[in-house]
């Protein structure tokens, strides 16, 4: 059977529906499990029983900080070996993303999954074109962001779903490969572009006093996180691709920007009256 973490998540859940879409046995893991899903949580070590599983699809559970995170993923690594898990697919981050606020923790995460002894996969998945749409900010009738004239190479997440569902259909054909998952580069003002409203760039320095003084609701390590994509952005580190999610997919990948426009349009302010 395969399991795949972070079930209720985004990409877990996607994942899960691709699998299932292959009519492929599978099942999902949360720590808030609905459905169809079991009970498995990083952080509760009773919790996680991987018995019965041949395949594990490892969704990184981020959201954290470094130490927390790579403590996660340790710990279910450790229950795969004890348990007898014969493969882990891990989805980690693009290698183009290495100076990326987030990216230890991939790296060390990779370093363990090589080191626990079980055959494996690793997905380095680029940044999702979903994120990229959600990251503009709308001011009136334009939007403004701190990512310049830079492009991300943004990738569709129901892309990476559909990679990870068809490494995980056949681990023994993809064993001890890294993938690196990125799509087409795009632009916030192609983006703009295609909503018809102007794209106003905004210093760096601006960017971050807004996340620091304006956003609600951000943990303390999400403001330098969201400011290294930004700088990458703009700087020009994310925009490289590869033919490794189309080699996989067996088909050209989705449209990143037509995505990141259906990201952007779902945050638009509705207009006052």
């Amino acid at each position: 059977m395969i399991l795949v973490t972070g079930a209720n998540g985004n990409l877990g859940a996607a994942t899960l529906a691709a699998l299932r879409a292959r009519d492929v046995i599978a099942s999902g893991g949360s720590r808030t499990p609905g459905p169809g899903t079991r009970h498995l949580d990083f952080d509760d070590l009773g919790s996680l029983d991987l018995t019965g599983v041949s395949t594990l699809v490892l969704i990184s559970a981020g959201y954290g900080e470094d130490d927390q995170v790579v403590g996660r993923h340790a710990a279910v690594l450790d229950a795969a070996v004890r348990d007898g898990v014969q493969h882990v697919v891990y989805t980690s981050l693009t290698g183009a993303g290495d100076h990326l606020g987030f990216a230890l923790a991939h790296r060390a995460t990779e370093r363990l999954v090589r080191a626990s002894g079980l055959p494996w996969t690793i997905l380095r998945n680029g940044l999702y074109a979903e994120l990229f749409g959600g990251l503009l900010m709308w001011a009136g009738n334009a939007v403004e962001t701190a990512f310049g004239d830079g492009a991300l190479a943004a990738v569709a997440r129901e892309d990476l779903a559909d990679a990870a569902a068809i490494v995980a259909s056949d681990p023994t054909h993809h064993g001890g490969r890294v993938y690196d998952l990125v799509g087409t580069p795009v632009t916030a003002g192609q983006v703009a572009g295609r909503l018809g409203v102007p794209h106003r760039a905004i210093s760096l320095g601006e960017y971050r006093r807004r996340l620091l003084e304006e956003t609600p609701g951000l943990l303390p390590f999400q403001p330098p996180m969201l400011a290294s994509i930004a700088t990458a952005v703009r700087h020009g580190f994310l925009d490289g691709t590869t033919s490794d999610l189309a080699d996989l997919l067996g088909h050209p990948a989705r449209d990143p920007l037509a995505t990141a426009v259906a990201a952007a349009s779902a945050t638009r302010p509705e207009p006052s009256l």
